[in-house]
């Protein structure tokens, strides 16, 4: 199983290397992240990041070693989006000459980059940015301005603090004219003494959500006053601006921006199956371990994992680590799919590609981001203790919901893309890749589902028609009521939350579908495919039952159909209930890794949880400072008391 988690028997061999490497080294400690200060905490990441580096270096490691081992040191800081970010924005967006000047100086980090396009007034609406970068032919430069306060860049990972570099967004105008947002090389701090360059004010935001978690992060603010770069310096593979100040087009499609969107966002949805199967992890086997209730006559009590409202609360979010895990991996076959297809100039399959991530992205971070706190409530009271590792978890995971593009905006980029593709039928254009069952529009509109028995529902054949018959006629409807409008932006506006609802079904469709696809390949391992079998089943079934309401109302399937399904659910968690433990261990996450004295690998909690509580700096003393002052004037009844 940790195989078909990993993906290959050298995956595990390398992942189970570096988390080990990272789990022995002293510097990489994070138990006590949660208990210190933020400039101690920054520090801290600033120490790791610098140590990481070091480490890759002496022991040469490779590529995918080192994206490894930062991943295991766990801690979010500047290196994240600097590898993340800073550096493909360069590679997608540079001409040759540019990628040979600032990459060698990027992967040897003699500069430090991020990635600078949210401002306080804007953040998914890009095309409302208001910083601006003005060409001077005078001087042959930009002179990047930021003219209001709503104007200042605003949450750029690794800008506060540590960043000697960034792309920065910007208006370009020239000739006095506006050609939009483009990008720019900007140096932000001197490379002698960090301090920041003439004309540029920025620092951190300030606090962020939780203890420890993304505080490690220095999220910053950036103000430009006239600050002036070489013309050279704007990002200028699909466009440039001459030393007389014409804009001109290159002959380089703009297309080519999908490849490094779809690349990005895979990696977002990749981090989705991580975050949520650590949250599982934790879960299963803390339910294992706790007992609560069901003895009779002074016999054992019940173990949590084996009550039937646990295992439906909890089964289904394993299968949905796995469901995101196998999903994740088809969409690196995508990107590589997309990017060959854009060097051969083919753009057919980009508007399906790009709806396709977007709601992959919004689905599964908003799914992951609720599975992780009924991780928390499936643990009980303890779930809610630093020490469990789910609180952290759950506030370093949730700015996935927002950054890289809003969920909700994402989705409805789907429905629109949707909503075209179902307005092309009729033309006889046929629906590419996952919308390729939309050309079935007569036949799926029809369609009854031949569900007899709760067993009937083990047909894979019956799944995936119901979960297509589903979406297709909640596309159709919101068409055909879009149509009905006036006006069909209005439509559109007015039957937003329809359109969502129709976007998330049909991303459900693709996960759905690429589980399906993924367990009937050849999988090595005694009872694997059994395994994958029955949470594929436990996935589809629980996304039917969740959303039951959409299947009825567009006529999929019948209120006794939907029974049977819930019937079969009951059944599917009893038989992964015996390996259910086992499931969690093929994700061979380290104790340091996982950061949680519930899911530790040995059981232990019990000890572990006691010692821990000992570790907090307000045990250090046995009288609370304080008491004098305070507690004691009080318990004396010696409180001065002031005359009104």
């Amino acid at each position: 199983m940790k195989v078909a988690w990993a993906g290959s028997r050298h995956a595990v061999e390398v992942g189970d290397r570096m988390a080990r490497l990272v789990a022995s080294d002293p510097v990489f400690r994070k138990d006590n992240r949660t208990m210190i200060s933020r400039k101690e905490l920054f520090k801290d990441t600033l120490r790791k990041a610098a140590h990481a580096w070091k480490r890759i270096s002496e022991l040469r490691l490779t590529e995918e070693e080192a994206s490894l081992l930062r991943q295991y040191v766990d801690q979010p800081g500047y290196v994240d989006l600097h590898w993340g970010m800073f550096v493909p924005a360069i590679k997608g967006q540079g001409t040759e000459e540019q990628q040979k000047k600032w990459l060698p100086l990027a992967y040897r980090f003699q500069i430090i980059g991020c990635y600078a396009q949210t401002e306080l007034g804007h953040g998914s609406n890009v095309q409302g940015l208001e910083t601006t970068a003005t060409f001077d032919p005078k001087t042959d430069e930009f002179v990047i301005h930021s003219p209001t306060l709503t104007s200042s860049k605003w949450w750029p990972g690794g800008l506060g603090k540590a960043s000697t570099h960034a792309v920065v967004y910007a208006r370009l105008i020239t000739e006095g004219k506006d050609y939009g947002i483009h990008g720019f090389i900007v140096q932000l701090r001197s490379l002698e003494d960090h301090s920041p360059l003439p004309g540029i004010t920025l620092g951190d935001i300030g606090g962020k959500f939780g203890s420890g978690a993304y505080n490690s992060m220095d999220n910053g603010v950036l103000r430009f006053d006239h600050v002036r770069i070489p013309r050279d310096q704007m990002l200028m593979r699909l466009s440039q601006v001459t030393r007389e100040g014409k804009y001109v087009h290159s002959d380089v499609p703009k297309q080519l921006l999908y490849g490094t969107m779809v690349f990005v966002r895979q990696t977002i949805v990749a981090d989705a199956s991580k975050a949520l199967s650590r949250a599982v992890c934790i879960a299963v086997r803390y339910s294992a371990i706790r007992k609560q209730f069901g003895s009779q006559d002074g016999g054992p009590e019940t173990q949590v994992l084996n009550y039937r409202t646990q295992q439906s609360r909890l089964f289904p979010l394993l299968a949905s680590a796995y469901a995101f895990r196998f999903v994740g991996d088809w969409l690196k076959w995508l990107y590589t799919d997309v990017t060959q297809k854009l060097e051969a100039k083919d753009y057919s399959t980009l508007q399906e590609a790009h709806a396709c991530t977007a709601g992959l992205k919004a689905v599964t971070t908003s799914a992951t981001a609720d599975a992780i706190e009924e991780c928390r409530k499936l643990c009980g009271g303890h779930g809610y203790l630093n020490s469990s590792g789910l609180p952290e978890l759950f506030a370093v995971y949730v700015p996935a919901c927002t950054y890289e593009g809003d969920n909700v905006v994402l989705l409805l980029q789907v429905a629109r893309i949707l909503m075209k593709a179902v307005s092309q039928l009729t033309s006889g254009k046929q629906p590419v890749g996952t919308m390729a069952y939309m050309g079935k529009v007569q036949y799926l509109m029809q369609c009854k589902c031949a569900v007899n028995a709760a067993e009937d529902w083990l047909n894979p054949v019956a799944i995936q028609e119901a979960f297509e018959a589903r979406a297709l006629r909640m596309v159709v409807n919101c068409a055909q009521n879009i149509g009905q409008a006036a006006n069909q932006e209005e439509g559109f506006y007015e039957r937003s939350p329809d359109l969502l609802e129709a976007a998330v079904a049909h991303i459900q469709l693709i996960i759905v579908t690429k589980f399906i696809e993924k367990v009937q390949q050849d999988i090595p391992g005694h009872g694997v495919k059994e395994q994958l079998q029955n949470l594929c089943n436990v996935y589809a079934l629980y996304i039917l039952h969740k959303h039951l309401g959409d299947f009825l109302a567009t006529g999929c399937i019948t209120p006794k159909q939907g029974a049977l399904a819930n019937e079969l659910l009951g059944k599917l968690y009893a038989q992964v209930r015996p390996n259910a433990v086992a499931l969690v261990d093929a994700f061979n996450y380290t104790d340091h890794y996982l950061g949680s004295v519930l899911g530790r690998y040995d059981g232990n909690v019990y000890p572990a949880l006691y010692e821990e509580a000992w570790k907090d700096p307000l045990n250090e003393t046995v009288v609370p400072e304080g008491y004098h002052e305070y507690l004691r004037p009080l318990l004396k009844q010696q409180l001065k008391l002031s005359r009104l």
